[in-house]
C-alpha cells in the first residue's frame, strides 16, 4: 500500500481496464514492486523478534547488527565487479548498433535522472528485503530444526529460484547457481552483508542500464537471463565470494555469535 501510494507521485493517466499494471506509467510500477519487497524487512523482523523470541538483528549478523563499515567494503567490491560483468554480458549478447539502439530507447535527461534517483532510493532496501528472507530468516529457521545452516541453504537457494519464476532453463541455473554461493559466503563471513552488497550492485546497475534503454517496461525477470549470463556467472559469483571471504579473513571478522 505505501508503495502504491510513493508510485502514485509519479503517474499521469490511469491504466486501460484490462491492464495487468497498476499505472500506465513503468517506473510507477517497479517504484510499487519493489517497496512491496521491501516490507519483507520490518515482515520478518517482526517475526523473529516476537515469535522466535530473539533480538532481530540477529538476522542481520552474528553481532547482532548490519555491520555498516563491512557493508561498504563488500559495496565497493560488489559494484567494480558487477560492472565489468555486465559491461562483457552487453558486449557478448547486443549486436553492433548498440548505441543506435540506446538512443532510439533513451527517456530524455529528466525522466532518467528521475529513474536514477527512486532506483537508488529503493532498490538496496529492495535487495536487503531478499536476502533477509532467503539467506538469513529462512536458513536460521530451517537451521534450528537441523543443526546445520546447509539444508537450509540448499533449500533457500531453490526456492529463490522458483520466487523469480520459470524462465529460461538457464536463468534458473543461473539463480540456484548464485544462490548457493551467496549462502556459502553468509556462514563464511557470519552475516548478510556482503550477499546484500552484491544483490544491490547487480539490481541497481541492471535497472540503471534498463533505465537508460527505455525497458523500464519489461517484465522480464533474472529467470529469463541468457545461457551467456550463466556462464560469466559461473566466474563472477565464486571470484566474489573468495575475495570477500579472503577479505573477512585479513579483518578478522566475527562469524560465529
Amino acid at each position: 500500500m505505501i508503495g502504491i501510494g510513493i508510485a502514485a507521485v509519479v503517474e499521469t493517466d490511469p491504466p486501460p481496464a484490462d491492464s495487468e499494471q497498476i499505472f500506465t506509467n513503468p517506473l510507477a510500477n517497479l517504484t510499487a514492486l519493489l517497496i512491496g519487497l521491501a516490507a519483507s524487512i520490518p515482515a520478518v523482523w517482526f517475526v523473529v523478534r516476537w515469535v522466535g523470541r530473539r533480538p532481530a538483528g540477529t538476522l542481520s549478523s552474528v553481532t547482532g547488527r548490519l555491520r555498516l563499515g563491512w557493508l561498504g567494503r563488500c559495496s565497493a567490491i560488489a559494484f567494480a565487479l558487477m560492472a565489468v560483468q555486465l559491461g562483457l554480458l552487453l558486449a557478448w549478447t547486443s549486436d553492433t548498433d548498440t548505441g543506435a539502439a540506446l538512443e532510439r530507447g533513451f527517456p530524455g535527461w529528466p525522466a532518467l535522472l528521475l529513474s536514477l534517483a527512486v532506483l537508488c532510493a529503493v532498490v538496496p532496501f529492495q535487495a536487503a528485503a531478499e536476502e533477509y528472507v532467503f539467506r538469513g530468516w529462512m536458513v536460521q529457521l530451517i537451521g534450528r530444526v537441523v543443526r546445520s545452516p546447509w539444508p537450509g541453504t540448499v533449500l533457500a537457494s531453490l526456492l529463490f529460484a522458483l520466487a523469480h519464476g520459470l524462465g529460461e532453463s538457464s536463468g534458473f541455473a543461473l539463480l540456484f547457481y548464485s544462490a548457493l554461493w551467496w549462502g556459502w559466503l553468509v556462514i563464511r563471513t557470519g552475516g548478510l552483508e556482503a550477499v546484500i552488497a552484491l544483490h544491490t550492485a547487480n539490481n541497481l546497475l541492471g535497472l540503471v542500464l534498463a533505465a537508460a534503454f527505455g525497458e523500464l517496461a519489461d517484465s522480464g525477470t533474472a529467470a529469463d537471463a541468457p545461457w551467456q549470463a550463466l556462464i560469466l556467472e559461473l566466474v563472477f559469483a565464486p571470484l566474489y565470494c573468495l575475495m570477500v571471504a579472503h577479505l573477512a579473513d585479513r579483518k578478522g571478522l566475527s562469524r560465529r555469535s
